[in-house]
């Protein structure tokens, strides 16, 4: 496959592999995204450099991936960032690796790798910590790891700038979530700084992250999950808040995904940044003039479920009507293209003319970001629509089937070229799944699914003192496996008044169950036609017939 770049690029595959151990050469392999400006530039200058792609094609098997069709990919060989240049042994150990590499600093390179390889082979590759066979540290669950994960929100807040860390800032969406029941005004005073920073003001959505500690030096590139998992985020501080400030950012970023993302049955996978700066501090009467940003149309799953789920949370807060059509085509688009609902098989994305993942291959299947994103996808809209617990456990059951492996959750199926079929089991992708299971539980009553819940949280538990803001979701999961979920059962239509008020209860981990008068509903309990009532833990209140009544025995139902 050779390009523009003179690089003779090949697929990700057993072929090229295959071919490095032919040729005994060891494989460049070159991490890329359709967003990332540095990705385009190294094309333009560094790989268009007739020495450096000269040096490439003799000394090395030269491999492009795109890290959103393949995420198993990218978690293995990210070197921080993208682009990345890894290096690897023809069996997929990893040599040595950088990020964005110019004409010098890429032929230094080259040259440097290309003197390991002669002087000592295969013996210089190495299996990255994560993936060499050892299970993440057990132990048992108890409130000091949300306690642990709390105090993180102190100890690494940012109280100049807000936000967490003291170098780029990431918007850290689950942090604030986690946030937002424990550490509220840090939570809020963050979105106040990725509303100023990181929200296009004139189409909507969300930059992935500011390159400075003040939040400056913006990277102007919009990924769909990136804007979908932000938008929950406002939305769920607007429950808390009812403010506008939380409500108008969400709002605009569902216009975004609904409009500039739109494919016609779900939403694209990003918006990259054109001309950076210049582009994005247009007005939008001067915007239509200017070279549009690239924009990949691709219908990943796992962002379109966390989409709909964004979207379906911001409706059933604010009765908008926009989010809610455009969530429930999502959800049709995923069932008819992605999601094979009898064996609860999902694709990581949908066919493109070249095939399945623009190379002629399948696309990946049964990846734990995917399913875990559709499985809480599906429970919400279960509570938001009536409909989709189906879904959600042929999925969950499916991963538990496939991905449960020795009390956690590894990445995909272990097979694949280079270190694929090495388990990999990242704590967010378990954390992720893991909540979305405790929510299933709660819709359906069925505790199998908490008691694998409970176990994969287990697994993790011995490595608490380790754990840093990044993954504070952990800390909500093992909350709510302790205290139980505050569940509010409700024995009428979606959209009634009493529905809506469930819904409208400041708590955003709760689950509200619709139909729980029906005996077919997917719920724990039955309670009586046209009333609620509220659990919490083994506490189980009296009906409420009104929105009031319901405020009523949700504050005396929670403690």
């Amino acid at each position: 496959m050779t390009d523009a770049t003179r690089v003779e690029w090949r697929e990700w595959g057993h072929e090229a592999f295959s071919e490095a151990d032919e040729r005994d050469l060891p494989v460049l392999l070159s991490l890329s995204a359709t967003w990332c400006e540095g990705c385009h530039e190294m094309d333009a200058t560094t790989y268009a450099e007739p020495r450096v792609a000269a040096n490439v094609n003799e000394w090395f098997v030269p491999v492009r991936v795109d890290v959103d069709r393949r995420p198993r990919v990218r978690e293995r060989y990210n070197m921080g960032g993208f682009p990345t240049t890894a290096f690897l042994t023809p069996d997929g150990e990893l040599l040595t690796g950088a990020g964005y590499l110019g004409v010098d600093g890429m032929r230094q390179v080259l040259e440097s790798v290309h003197r390991m390889w002669n002087e000592d082979g295969r013996e210089a590759g190495r299996i990255p910590r994560a993936l060499n066979g050892d299970r993440p540290p057990a132990g048992e669950l108890s409130e000091a790891i949300e306690s642990h994960l709390a105090g993180q929100l102190e100890t690494k807040y940012d109280a100049e700038h807000a936000g967490w860390g003291t170098d780029a800032k990431f918007p850290l969406p689950r942090t604030v979530e986690f946030a937002l029941k424990r550490d509220r005004d840090r939570a809020l005073r963050t979105l106040d700084a990725v509303r100023d920073h990181l929200a296009d003001e004139v189409a909507g959505g969300f930059f992935r992250f500011a390159g400075a500690r003040d939040w400056s030096d913006v990277a102007y590139e919009k990924p769909a999950d990136t804007t979908a998992a932000v938008t929950r985020a406002f939305a769920n501080a607007y429950l808390y808040t009812g403010e506008a400030a939380y409500r108008e950012p969400a709002a605009a970023a569902v216009e975004f995904l609904t409009d500039d993302l739109w494919t016609g049955y779900g939403v694209g996978g990003s918006l990259g940044p054109g001309l950076g700066r210049a582009y994005y501090a247009a007005p939008a009467d001067e915007r239509a003039d200017l070279d549009a940003p690239r924009r990949d149309l691709t219908v990943f799953a796992g962002a379109n479920a966390l989409a709909a789920d964004a979207l379906l949370t911001f409706a059933a807060y604010t009765d908008d009507e926009r989010a809610r059509e455009y969530a429930d085509r999502i959800l049709d688009g995923l069932e008819r293209d992605l999601i094979d609902r009898d064996a609860g098989v999902v694709a990581h994305h949908a066919p493109t003319e070249e095939g399945a993942d623009g190379t002629g291959d399948d696309a990946p299947r049964d990846l734990l970001e995917d399913v875990s994103r559709v499985v809480g996808a599906y429970v919400r809209a279960a509570g938001v629509l009536g409909e989709g617990a189906d879904v959600a456990r042929a999925v969950a059951d499916r991963a538990i089937a496939e991905l449960h492996v020795d009390g956690s959750f590894v990445d995909g199926p272990r097979s694949g070229a280079g270190l694929l079929d090495r388990p990999f089991r990242p704590l967010d992708g378990n954390v992720e799944l893991a909540s979305a299971l405790v929510d299933l539980a709660a819709l359906t009553g069925e505790d199998r699914y908490r008691d694998v819940a409970r176990e994969t949280a287990e697994s993790f538990a011995g490595a608490t003192d380790r754990l840093g803001v990044q993954v504070a979701g952990y800390g909500s999961l093992v909350g709510r496996l302790l205290r139980g979920t505050t569940v509010v059962l409700v024995g009428t239509e979606p959209g009634s008044d009493l529905h809506r008020a469930a819904w409208r209860v400041a708590d955003h981990e709760k689950v509200v169950v619709p139909n729980a008068h029906r005996k077919a509903a997917p719920a724990p309990r039955s309670v009586p036609e046209g009333a609620a009532v509220v659990t919490a833990g083994d506490a189980v209140s009296a009906p409420a017939t009104t929105p009031d009544e319901l405020l009523t025995r949700v504050a005396e139902t929670v403690e």
